[in-house]
């Protein structure tokens, strides 16, 4: 249940927000709101603004990884806690990027990186959650593993 309640959750939250957003600020108008730099723009492509005027692309392979997941998730394939939380975090993302690019063909973005390196929105940021969370399962599971094999008395 933890892996469609905050997959749902992502959607919803990442969908709220760029309906705000469409709705009161205009395109390339910037705002700061509670600290938080934004602004509006509207990227036909992917990550970084590469491959403009594919975003139906994107939104069918966001549709097939989202079928991906669901599909190895009730196989059995995807297992642990850890796992559930990091593919539920990537498949809100991919949707809500996905339902964008299906019905806009374009993605809304208005997170404006601390790094300055591009304009972002939560469901982006959800990817990178659960990105995050996958390589730390990893590395924790591979340490586990370590430990066990030459840590373990004899």
């Amino acid at each position: 249940m933890i892996f469609y309640s905050i997959a749902i959750l992502v959607v919803l939250v990442d969908q709220i927000c760029k309906i705000l957003v469409r709705m009161n600020i205009k395109l390339d108008d910037n705002l700061v709101l509670w600290g938080i730099q934004m602004t509006h723009i509207e990227n036909s492509g992917m990550a970084g603004g590469l491959f403009q005027g594919y975003a139906y692309l994107f939104g069918i392979v966001a549709i097939v990884f989202v079928g991906a997941i669901i599909y190895f998730r009730k196989n059995g394939e995807l297992k642990g806690i850890m796992n559930e939380i990091s593919f539920a975090f990537l498949v809100g993302g991919a949707m809500g990027n996905g339902i964008d690019r299906l019905l806009f063909g374009q993605v809304t973005d208005f997170l404006i990186s601390r790094s300055g390196n591009g304009v972002l929105n939560m469901a982006d940021h959800a990817i990178e959650i659960g990105v995050l969370l996958l390589i730390g399962n990893f590395v924790f599971q591979l340490l586990k593993r370590w430990s066990y094999k030459f840590c373990t008395p004899v």
